[in-house]
């Protein structure tokens, strides 16, 4: 028999948003795990807004929806404030109920200067990672570091010199035409009037030069989870520089522990700034055109050949970010707000790892 189109629209329905997200759902361990993170910084959150005036849309409401965007690669804060208003799951996800009104997308951009101000990304992936680290799941003398190239939300017709203050010519049109074939640019004498601060980069030699940004991560070695994210300008020695800055942020006292890397930190000045640390540097050895800093004392361990294979999970971070959680070209302008980006998305990353591992509460 035929079933029907049309159904009788019932008066009165007793249901929420919970009854209609399943018990095995992996979204309600990462809710937990998220929960239980917020639930710590309640008191730095509570500073960050005034005791009277009206009620402004709650931050865990804020960071939460950042989290949503990076899992469902939601591209754009309009784009989120449209699917919050019919998807239940990210209602159940915010603590909403089914008639609460999605809120404006304005929030985020109302909001984003506050979170930056008091540093609230950072702590929130800070909280991650103290939940990890309850659990055990951490390793304290292990880790991994490496970087990329991230896109940046400008195009190429953006680069005039530095030098240059005349308006372009107008066309008639929006996308204007532009030759710069031929010519030669440098970040020394050029640069993006739509993001000033991305550099002109290239991934390696015959491939196109872009405006990018440095994406570093740190990662430790025993289950792949983020330690630290660094967004910086595009450079040379970007990757070892950020290196050192996000080692220096996590280590604690001062003991031996291992930094694994690819072949592109293979350079004599970076090892000896390891060395001077007390870091065994498990680097890959560059040998097609100079000799390498790594030499037998440190390859002959079987620790250095583990930490080789284990340094390739670092590209699935670097993948997930790009892919899922939606960095294969950055969506806002400048380090400072590129950097609030990767931090949370760096964060849900563990989140979903976390979840994985089935993480309990302790």
């Amino acid at each position: 028999m035929r079933g029907r189109e049309e159904e009788q629209a019932q008066v009165m329905l007793g249901i929420t948003p919970d009854a209609l997200v399943p018990q095995d759902h992996p979204i309600r361990r990462i809710r937990a795990i998220t929960d239980r993170a917020l639930k710590e910084m309640s008191p730095v959150l509570g500073t960050m807004y005034s005791g009277v005036g009206r009620p402004s849309i709650a931050p865990e409401r804020l960071l939460k929806a950042s989290i949503l965007m990076a899992l469902y690669s939601i591209r754009s804060e309009r784009q989120f404030c449209e699917r919050l208003q019919y998807d239940l799951l990210f209602k159940w996800f915010l603590n909403m109920n089914i008639a609460s009104p999605a809120f404006d997308h304005a929030s985020f951009s109302k909001n984003r200067e506050r979170l930056l101000k008091h540093h609230i990304a950072e702590q929130f992936f800070a909280a991650v990672v103290e939940e990890a680290t309850r659990a055990k799941l951490i390793s304290d003398d292990h880790f991994t570091v490496d970087g990329t190239l991230l896109q940046a939300w400008a195009s190429l017709k953006s680069v005039k010199p530095r030098d240059d203050d005349q308006p372009p010519p107008p066309t008639g049109g929006r996308n204007a035409d532009v030759d710069f074939h031929g010519q030669r640019r440098t970040n020394e004498t050029h640069h993006s009037t739509t993001d000033p601060e991305a550099r002109i980069a290239r991934k390696g030699r015959g491939q196109e030069a872009r405006l990018c940004f440095g994406g570093h991560i740190l990662m430790e070695n025993r289950n792949g989870l983020v330690l630290d994210v660094l967004v910086t300008q595009a450079s040379g020695t970007a990757e070892r520089d950020a290196a050192l800055v996000m080692l220096d942020r996590r280590r604690g006292p001062r003991r031996r522990v291992t930094l694994g890397a690819d072949k592109g930190y293979d350079t004599r000045s970076f090892v000896e700034e390891l060395r001077q640390r007390e870091v065994t540097p498990h680097v890959a050895q560059h040998t097609t055109r100079r000799k390498s800093a790594i030499d037998g004392r440190t390859t002959q361990h079987e620790g250095y050949r583990l930490s080789q294979r284990v340094r390739k999970r670092v590209e699935e971070v670097f993948g997930w970010m790009k892919t899922v959680g939606g960095g294969r070209k950055l969506r806002y302008i400048g380090t400072q707000k590129n950097q609030l980006w990767a931090t949370l998305a760096a964060a849900t990353y563990n989140l979903v790892r976390l979840a994985n591992l089935a993480i309990k509460p302790v």
